[in-house]
Formats: structure tokens, sequence, C-alpha cells
């Protein structure tokens, strides 16, 4: 499995017991959703390995204790501590309305209700205290922050984002 074609469920945080037991930190809004899976990706050494799943429960909400096959002592453990857990794209839960996964909005258009066509999604810049869109115009990069209140409306079916920006937000960028 490529990495390009999974997301970062979180990673193994800690271990739990004599037995192989881990905790894994997940980078999710719904942990719950995760609880009864079969397998996961643990990326080792920049490589998706597979990695089944014998029980797996939610601790103290952020946390997934999960008992691996093959993995059976605390030094079992110590060899993935720290790792990525991935799962592939297919199994992220549908959003539908304004609500979008960062991965499925690069390349539609972004079209502002004043200005129109203000160029393409090329990325989300998340490193940030807000979330920016960058959008590409032809050599200009545009970052518009990713406020609900700028977003009108994430049309899927034609692949374009439809937002409302303030006056002299992306004026700056195309002057």
């Amino acid at each position: 499995m490529r990495k390009e074609d999974c997301f970062y469920l979180g990673k193994i945080a800690k271990k739990f017991s004599y037995k192989g037991e881990v905790l894994a930190w997940l980078d999710t809004d719904e942990p719950g959703l995760y609880e009864d899976l079969e397998s996961v990706f643990v990326e080792i050494n920049k490589h998706l390995v597979p990695f089944f799943i014998v029980t797996s429960s939610l601790h103290k909400n952020d946390f997934l204790r999960i008992r691996f096959e093959d993995i059976n002592s605390e030094e079992d453990a110590d060899g993935i501590m720290g790792c990525g857990l991935y799962l592939p794209l297919s199994a992220l839960p549908k959003l539908e309305g304004n609500r979008f996964y960062f991965h499925e909005i690069i390349g539609f258009t972004a079209e502002d209700q004043r200005l129109g066509d203000i160029g393409v999604i090329t990325g989300v810049n998340d490193n940030s205290a807000q979330a920016l869109f960058e959008i590409k115009k032809g050599d200009t990069e545009i970052l518009v922050p990713m406020i609900d209140d700028f977003i009108v409306k994430v049309d899927r079916d034609n692949k374009k984002i439809i937002l409302n920006t303030p006056e002299g937000l992306v004026d700056l960028y195309l002057s």
C-alpha cells in the first residue's frame, strides 16, 4: 500500500501491558469510528506494513488500546513505538455539505463570488493557528484562511469551492 493512498490515523504512543498491548493516539474528532478495525498499516522505516488487530477498545477518549497479532511482549511492542498508523482513503467516512477532507479538494477550482475564478487549490497549509487554502493562479500563490464564513459551497460534482472573501483579501495577491 502506498502512503499517498492512505490517511494518517494517529501514532503508537506507549506500551500498555507486558503482553504487548499498546495505546495509539488517534488524530480524529471521532475516535469511536475506529474502535472495531480489523487491521491498520504501521509505518516502519518509511514503509507501510499491515498489522492485524486481535482486540481494540477506546481508552480515555483519544486513545485506542490495541492488541496486535504477533506482538506478544513489551520487547515486541518496543519495535513499533512512535510509529504512525494509516488506513486506506476508502476507509474514511463520506462527508457531505461544506465539510471536506483536505486531500479531496486538491485540484478543485476556487471561485470567489465577487472576483470569479481565483485559481486552483494546490494544497492546504495547516501548520499555523488558522488553516489556509493554497490557491495557484498562474505564477501567483494565494492564501485564503479556511473560515466557515468564507466557504459558501463545496461543489463536489463540478470540483469547485465557492468562497465569499472580504474585499481586499484576494485582491491583494492579484494586483
